[in-house]
């Protein structure tokens, strides 16, 4: 590692960095890109390195601290933690939330150490194989990524159905804009910010923060989150239950790791696929979406893993793999750093600075928030007379500071109470997400080797890497209608 690493100034740039990171990602409606492009510009004045190990620091600190509002509010602070609600609420609201943070803490430290290995050692073959994946192999990993859909929809009897519909409904959510392959507008109804169609960040924030307050507010007074006399609600959560996670901590990881690692995918994908993965080997999957161990450690490890994944193709050949990392692959630039095989070469010290700080972040992240955790599970017993109003504050900040207009703000409300009839349908949303998420990635991809085959599917089947994620989905798919088909009335 960089000796640079280890002096005050840079340790407390890294505790800066990871602390306001925390904040952000808590907070629905805020996001790290946001965060780091806002600071950007106070970098300037600052050396390259300790720049980039503040940068980095926010990156870690924001997308673990997702996991808090996702846990205790069923509010996602970042869409990273969207899987993350599906255990980490019912288990909280089932008397937990010690618990249920405990776990997704440990295995986002976890996911980010493992993920951490991957950047060391391999960060030039890995980048240089994602970069030799064709746009039908990309398709074909959306393909593993929708299958996920029925995994976390069949838990009663028609839930894959309504699972399915609900995920049909996100694809169509996702259509108004331009066209991916011909840039043509389609669905725009004449309106001008049509043109963009609907930004994940408002429809996310409105169908779980706005949606959320809105059944709060219609629901009688409840009284706080307790722990049931009996049970354990201990952050820190003893070896034996880590090492009964051991294996799905490893696979969520890898999973997030690789996912991570392929430009474009993204934390969404990885928490999903690493989801769908560790409810397709359990011996319980039924227990998924109810406040179940495997559910939240796998999330959180992917999602955290994903981090260190993507900064692989960054560092090693200047591809940007999210929105947080095309804002640090400015900040190599404003810094007179060019990422790639030459930055290896010529700035040895800045990859290491850049490696060692994501190591210590994913630290200092752990460590602050175990010792603040406790005080965090009081959020979940703050009245919602007190809640309401700086959420729907944040929300309504946070949707028009995307792009300066009041349209993402409607966009959010409209989908907030689009997100109440869906509930009242029995309509899930994670589906929904899924869906709106993973359908522009889809159509991308396909309209992209479609037109490199001259309108051929056969790279489908074809290539190995597609032919083998094809597979997975087909027998994925097949067994979960199985599943479905055998429960009982």
């Amino acid at each position: 590692m960089n000796p640079e690493l280890f002096t005050p100034e840079i340790l407390g740039l890294i505790a800066l960095g990871t602390l306001l990171g925390i904040v952000v990602g808590a907070i629905p409606g805020l996001t790290g890109a946001m965060l780091i492009a806002l600071t950007l510009p106070l970098t300037f004045s600052m050396n390259g390195d300790a720049a980039l190990a503040l940068l980095v620091a926010m990156y870690v600190g924001s997308v673990s601290g997702g996991l808090i509002t996702a846990t205790l509010l069923k509010m996602p602070g970042t869409p990273a933690s969207v899987i993350t609600t599906l255990d980490g609420y019912p288990m909280a609201s089932g008397g937990r939330p010690g618990r249920a943070l405990g776990l997704g803490i440990g295995a986002s430290l976890i996911g980010g150490v493992i993920s951490w290995g991957f950047l060391v050692l391999l960060a030039r073959p890995a980048a240089t194989w994602s970069t030799k994946l064709a746009p039908f192999d990309l398709f074909a990993l959306v393909l593993v990524a929708l299958v996920s859909i029925a995994a976390i929809s069949e838990r009663e009897r028609g839930g894959l159905w309504r699972g399915l519909f609900a995920a049909l409904i996100g694809c169509l959510a996702v259509m108004p804009g331009l066209h991916p392959a011909t840039g043509e507008p389609r669905l725009t109804f004449g309106l001008v910010e049509m043109s963009d169609g609907f930004k994940l960040l408002p429809v996310l924030i409105g169908l779980f923060a706005f949606n959320q307050i809105i059944q709060d507010s219609l629901r009688p007074a409840e009284k706080g989150i307790e722990t049931p006399s009996g049970k354990s609600d201990r952050i820190w959560l003893p070896l034996r239950d880590w090492l009964k996670q051991s294996v799905n901590l490893i696979r969520s990881s890898v999973i997030g790791t690789l996912i991570g690692i392929l430009p474009g995918i993204g934390a969404n994908v990885g928490s999903t696929v690493a989801y769908g993965a560790a409810r397709s080997v359990s011996d319980k999957p039924e227990k998924f979406g109810t406040g179940c161990d495997e559910g939240i450690v796998a999330s959180e490890a992917a999602n955290n893993a994903t981090v260190g994944g993507a900064l692989i193709p960054l560092i090693a050949l200047g591809i940007p793999g999210s929105v947080i990392d095309a804002v640090l692959l400015g900040a190599f630039v404003i810094h007179g750093l060019q990422p790639g095989p030459l930055l290896f070469k010529n700035h040895p010290e800045t990859v290491h600075m850049i490696s060692g700080s994501f190591f210590v972040a994913n630290g200092v992240m752990f460590v602050m928030m175990i010792l603040t955790a406790r005080g965090l599970v009081r959020l979940s017993r703050v009245p919602l007379a007190w809640l309401a109003p700086p959420v729907i504050v944040f929300c309504i900040v946070g949707s028009y500071a995307l792009a300066n207009r009041m349209f993402d703000v409607w966009v959010m409300i409209g989908f907030g109470i689009f997100g109440f009839i869906m509930n009242r349908l029995r309509l899930p949303l994670a589906p929904f997400v899924i869906g709106f998420v993973l359908a522009p990635l889809a159509e991308e991809n396909l309209s992209a080797g479609l037109m490199a085959s001259g309108g051929s599917w056969a790279p489908l089947v074809t290539r190995p890497f597609a032919l083998i994620c094809v597979l997975i989905a087909v027998v994925a798919a097949g067994i979960s209608i199985r599943r479905a088909a055998r429960m009982p009335d």
